[in-house]
């Protein structure tokens, strides 16, 4: 059914996948029909045509840091343990 309509990202696809369960690809494909224009309906006008409203689907939690976070947070870390460090080396002063 991509074929028919604009399909963009994850969320699209969701979409899509309800509504063929929801009302079937042949009224997709009707819909489409009735959706005029030169290139391919987006889902949101397919779902109006049809006369439904598409659930909101939330977005997939991510479980694990990148890679690109997990360093940004190693170089973080070492910043804040040099300043600590350094500071704590300061405040010591010199004895006498």
């Amino acid at each position: 059914m991509e074929h028919l309509v604009r399909v963009q990202n994850e969320r699209d696809r969701r979409t899509l996948a309800w509504l063929r369960a929801q009302v079937g690809d042949i009224a997709i494909a009707d819909a489409v029909q009735c959706c005029a224009g030169p290139s391919k309906p987006y889902l949101s006008s397919v779902c109006r045509q049809l006369g439904v409203a598409a659930p909101r689907f939330s977005a997939p939690h991510r479980l694990a840091p990148s890679a690109a976070a997990e360093q940004s947070l190693a170089t973080i870390r070492q910043i804040l343990a040099s300043r600590n460090a350094a500071g704590a080396n300061a405040s010591l002063g010199p004895r006498g």
